[in-house]
């Protein structure tokens, strides 16, 4: 399968420049958060699986995110997560020169290759500023993802919009048609592609360049809070761009509220702007009036979370998955005992990594809910530890009950560390029923076998503030059912006692919380708790239909697919098909 296309008049074929501040392709390379990176590695993999031509442009992060510290209180500390690129990944000969406060900081790259299950490849770069000619400030501007402080992360965008369109120049990518900026950090790039259409520095785009450079460009916007959309004060603008850039920047109406905007930026510049999920879109539409906000929902790439005893039977019995994850509607033919048997496998590889790690043995036959996710305070961990003596009346009623956590919360975010603090107190007073566990460096390893080892997927973030959610669909994927607040992909996902089970209602309740946890009880008590101690059948067959109904559609296949078909078109072909 190729979704390739040739411009008019042209046997090259198009090319997509993806742009990330992070990606996340293995658990030994810490260039990701969360989501957003995991996502983007997701969906460079589904390119090279549909022979997509794409290219990738990121930062190299030679000190990662950070590791996390849990004591036995719950209490966070960091570390730096230092690697070596030089080890895993293909150093690239051209160079580029970005000024940043008026000095040249020379900015290298790291090439990691991305091979699909058909044989086809995607590039990615890392650029990297650790250079013996740059200053010890200039060669650390690629070392912390989101560490430091607004004027590290200015620089940081400039490395990656600026430095990143100059390499490409300088690698010979001449046929790009069309630029994806996921998120805000990476709408520098429209600076650098006004000045290599030729606009002088310091002048107004004019407004044919300008459309030339809306054109080649989507954008994708993750973020339903205003306050996550990063916001620069002019004079640090100034102060890293110089004057000459500032003035273009200002010129193009991404000045809001007196600060450079840089969603406001990748939006002016885009022909193409999306949510990552139907209901995000109506909040991002809301957030940004002036721009028309389409939608194309989160997927994830299902031959990197599928658990390997899960991959033989979806290979024995739905061939051609691996190439085309939407073949998955096709499980509902899978017998449920080599279903169940499969996620018996998973569950004990889950649960030996949890004594390894913990010294604490779970029970195999006891059912396990998976909460994990970075821990900030929207996404409501401690939910579920609201009436603690209703929850120890649940487990001893219904059956023991077993709930595993992970994540990390941001070392600039109190309420964050807090909620881990909430996690760890519910736990010691809860004791064995319900056995509470937080297990900490949460990363694509232990990923994989929380999403594919639990029994239940629980997530309770406060509505509307979950933009898509990714790792309920890893899940599904692996026949987990979900037990969500509808919000994020769950609103379109959401098939009550077939897919799994809603909590509360679509529209929030002002009541903190009391609603929702009062919802989740009763799930788990008069739904959930009874699907898997008395009716096991019925169980079996709501973990197929959460491959079968989620795994076929909330994939990165579907979503690559999508963009490619809405978004990826040069704007002349797009009508034409249309």
């Amino acid at each position: 399968m190729s979704l390739n296309w040739s411009p008019t008049g042209s046997s090259q074929p198009q090319t997509i420049a993806y742009f990330s501040m992070e990606i996340g392709l293995d658990a030994a390379m810490p260039t990701y958060s969360g989501g957003l990176g995991i996502l983007a590695g997701d969906t460079l993999r589904a390119a090279a699986d549909l022979g997509v031509s794409m290219v990738a442009m990121t930062l190299v992060h030679r000190k990662g995110y950070f590791r996390q510290h849990l004591d036995a209180s719950g209490n966070q500390t960091e570390s730096p997560y230092a690697w070596s690129p030089e080890r895993v990944l293909e150093p690239v000969a051209q160079q580029v020169t970005v000024e940043i406060e008026g000095r040249p900081v020379r900015v290298r790259a790291w090439r990691a290759t991305v091979t699909g299950a058909g044989g086809a490849t995607v590039p990615a770069y890392f650029l990297d500023t650790s250079d013996p000619a740059n200053s010890p400030f200039d060669r650390s501007i690629t070392d912390m993802l989101y560490g430091g402080d607004q004027h590290t992360r200015l620089c940081q965008e400039a490395v990656l919009g600026i430095g990143g369109a100059m390499l490409l120049r300088a690698m010979g990518y001449t046929a790009l048609q069309t630029y994806h900026m996921n998120e805000g950090h990476s709408s520098l790039l429209a600076l650098a592609l006004l000045e290599a259409a030729g606009v002088a520095p310091g002048s107004a785009p004019a407004a044919g360049v300008a459309a030339q450079v809306r054109a080649k460009c989507v954008f994708t916007t993750h973020t339903p809070i205003p306050a996550g959309h990063d916001r620069f004060p002019w004079a640090l603008v100034r102060q890293v761009l110089g004057e000459a850039r500032t003035r273009t920047l200002e010129a193009t109406g991404a000045s809001t509220e007196g600060v450079l905007n840089m969603t406001a930026l990748g939006l002016f510049f885009s022909r193409f702007v999306n949510g990552v999920s139907q209901r995000h879109q109506d909040v991002a539409q809301a957030m940004f009036p002036d721009h028309h906000i389409a939608y194309v929902t989160n997927g994830v790439h299902g031959a990197t979370w599928v658990a390997p005893a899960m991959q033989r039977v979806l290979d024995r019995h739905v061939p051609g998955w691996r190439r085309d994850n939407q073949a998955l509607r096709t499980a509902s033919r899978i017998p449920l005992e080599e279903l169940v048997g499969a996620h018996g496998e998973a569950k004990q590889a889950l649960l030996a990594e949890v004594q390894r790690r913990s010294g604490i043995a779970m029970d195999p036959n006891a059912i396990v809910l998976g909460f994990a996710r970075r821990s900030t305070p929207y996404k409501r961990a401690d939910l579920l530890f609201q009436d603690m003596d209703r929850l120890f009346r649940i487990a001893r009623e219904e059956g023991p009950v077993q709930i595993l956590y992970g994540g990390k919360a941001h070392p600039h975010d109190g309420g964050g560390k807090e909620l881990i603090r909430k996690v760890h107190r519910a736990a010691e007073q809860a004791g064995a029923n319900p056995r509470v566990v937080y297990l900490e460096e949460y990363d694509i390893a232990l990923a994989k076998l929380l999403v594919s080892g639990v029994d239940i997927w629980l997530n309770t973030p406060q509505r509307p503030l979950e933009a898509s959610g990714t790792s309920g669909m890893k899940a599904a994927l692996n026949g987990v059912p979900n037990l969500s607040v509808l919000d994020g992909w769950w609103v379109e996902g959401h098939v009550e006692g077939v897919t799994g089970w809603a909590i509360g209602g679509p529209v929030a309740e002002d009541d903190g919380g009391a609603g929702d946890a009062a919802s989740l009880y009763h799930k788990l008590e008069h739904a959930v708790l009874p699907a898997y101690y008395h009716h096991v059948t019925d169980f079996a067959r709501m973990m197929r239909s959460s491959i079968a109904i989620n795994g076929a559609y909330f994939n990165a296949h579907r979503m690559v697919t999508q963009y490619a078909g809405q978004a990826y078109r040069p704007a002349a072909q797009a009508e034409a098909a249309a």
